[in-house]
């Protein structure tokens, strides 16, 4: 009898993750930028990429997020809702910076302004060219880093975009189900 309890308890012990079809997926990623190792929040998804850093009165000095996008593409993010400064890196595909920006808070939306006409006021820090990541940090990094366009970053690229594609089947699978 207690062979079987023993073999039972193995069988559940090795079952435990059956039911679930992916890992958790990590929610940081340390990169080193500058010199410095930096723990940054993964945006892997479009509700992640479009709240970004919004409503956010401080970031830790190591810290800050990490868009993983789906594709190569143009890519253009503005101040939208963001309550500090905030400085942002665009990488290609192998983490080399396209483009860097300081970008600066917005004046808020005003009682009589609608959404479109805020928005429309807004403005966009563009990629310069097609980016698959873009890094944001707290205001000042770019310059004390001393960062630049075609300086590539040693993260691991291929892992990263692994991520993203399991992030996107995981979604997948949960519509689905």
């Amino acid at each position: 009898m207690a062979a079987l309890r023993m073999i039972a308890l193995l069988l559940l012990t090795c079952c435990a993750g059956c039911g679930t079809p992916h890992a958790t997926l990590p929610t940081h990623e340390k990169i080193m930028i500058g010199g410095e190792l930096w723990n940054l929040e993964l945006a892997m998804d479009e509700e992640a990429i479009r709240r970004g850093l919004m409503d956010r009165t401080t970031l830790p000095k190591d810290g800050g997020m990490l868009f993983i996008f789906p594709d190569t593409d143009y890519r253009s993010f503005w101040m939208a809702n963001c309550l500090i400064d905030i400085d942002i890196l665009f990488l290609d595909d192998r983490g080399t910076i396209s483009a860097t920006h300081e970008m600066k808070v917005e004046p808020p939306r005003t009682a009589q302004e609608s959404q479109f006409a805020y928005e429309s006021r807004l403005r966009n820090y563009e990629s310069v060219y097609p980016a698959r990541f873009a890094i944001e940090l707290p205001a000042g990094s770019i310059q004390r880093l001393q960062v630049k366009p075609n300086q590539r970053l040693k993260m691991d690229t291929q892992r990263l975009k692994s991520l993203r594609n399991s992030a996107d089947r995981t979604r997948s699978d949960r519509s689905s189900s």
